[in-house]
Parts: structure tokens; sequence; C-alpha cells
């Protein structure tokens, strides 16, 4: 999963981004609005932790162009002020949730996981497909109840196809959603993380759709 994290405090922004990254997302930053408007209508995000209190383009600005705009990943709206009536304002501007500084990183970790669920019609924390179950709280993967010993990248690419069960994958796709924007991409490295994917799961688990690209397939429980 791809997040863009828009906060101009550095400090605050680096725990963050570390944060983020140590959870298993492809994190992309922006410290202004203009910067965060351009990354939020051009780049493919799961979902954007955006503060409020910006340079150059305050982040209400920011979130309203984007739904104009027609972009409808989830948003977080990260922000100093608690009165109720901004965040009434920054819901009925499209916003997606509120959290109100200072605050606990694993409950942003909690409601950023929730975001992305609900964007995909999933309620549960748990992700089933088969006998194939991914914990997105613990980022813990079972197979009939024995874990599987993933790295990250392999975590992260199961993960978004699990969110996706049953549907076509393009290579593009998982490219834009597994990296972020500054990283050497290489879509020849899709197939090769899909391979060792391959060798962990159940024969058939990923199957590949020719010319088009990978689907999830449920596993016998």
């Amino acid at each position: 999963m791809r997040l863009l994290l828009v906060e101009d405090e550095p400090t605050l922004r680096t725990s963050l981004q570390a944060a983020l990254q140590d959870a298993g997302y492809a994190v992309d930053v922006a410290d202004n609005g203009q910067d965060a408007q351009h990354l939020g209508e051009t780049e493919p995000f799961d979902a954007v932790v955006l503060d409020l209190g910006l340079p150059m383009l305050d982040g209400l600005t920011v979130l309203q162009r984007w739904r104009a705009a027609g972009r409808t990943m989830p948003v977080l709206i990260l922000t100093a002020r608690d009165r109720w009536h901004e965040k009434v304002t920054a819901i009925d501007a499209g916003a997606d949730d509120y959290l109100t500084k200072p605050f606990h990183t694993e409950e942003l970790l909690a409601r950023l996981r929730a975001l992305i669920r609900r964007a995909q019609g999933a309620a549960s924390p748990l992700l089933q497909c088969g006998a194939l179950t991914l914990d997105t709280r613990s980022s813990r993967v079972t197979m009939d109840g024995r874990p599987v010993t993933l790295t990250s990248l392999e975590y992260r690419l199961l993960a978004y196809l699990m969110h996706r069960p049953g549907r076509v994958v393009s290579r593009t796709e998982l490219t834009e959603h597994l990296y972020a924007q500054d990283f050497d991409r290489d879509s020849n490295t899709i197939e090769v993380f899909i391979a060792r994917l391959r060798r962990k799961l159940p024969p058939d688990t990923i199957e590949t759709v020719r010319g088009l690209g990978y689907r999830l397939a449920a596993t016998p429980a």
C-alpha cells in the first residue's frame, strides 16, 4: 500500500514517515500544500495523511481541490485544531477521518488500516482468501493457521492483492502502489516477488492472467 504523508513540521514528518514505513507502507511525503495537491492529483495513493496547517496552500483547500478533481482516496486529517466546527468543515470538505494532535502513532495506524479496508469494501482487520489469512493489525500471514514468513515487500504485494480478491491487478498498478515516487521502479521486479510468493503459498494461489496481470484465487480452506 502506498501513502502520501503531508506534514510541514520536520521532526513529526520524519517520525511519522519512519513509523509508516515500519508498518509496511510505501510513503511519499510533502511539506507544503502546493506539492501535496500536485502529488494527490497525479499519483495513485491508497490513503493520505493530511495536515491542515500547511504553507503555500492550506490543507482544507488541498482536500477540496482533490475532491473537485475526482480524487477519491481516503484522507485522514491530522491537525492541532480541535474545535468541533473545524472537524465538521473538514469532513464536509471530503475528509474520511480526523485525528487531533497530540496523538498516539498506534491510533493513527489503526485509523489508516480501517480507512484502507473500508475503501476496498472490507470490514474486518482479518483478510481471508480460502485458507490464507492476513492480519492487517499485526502484519502476520497464516495458511491453515500456520505462519507464513514474508519479507516486507512480499507482504506489501500480498496485502495489496488480498485487499482486492478476485480482481485482476496489472504489473503497472502493483508497481505504482508498492513503491514510493523516489524509488527506482522496475516492473520486472514484480515478477520476482510474485515468484517468491508463489514458492511460499499453495499452487495457483496467485494466478497469471495473460496480458493483464495477476489475480488472487481462493485456496482450499
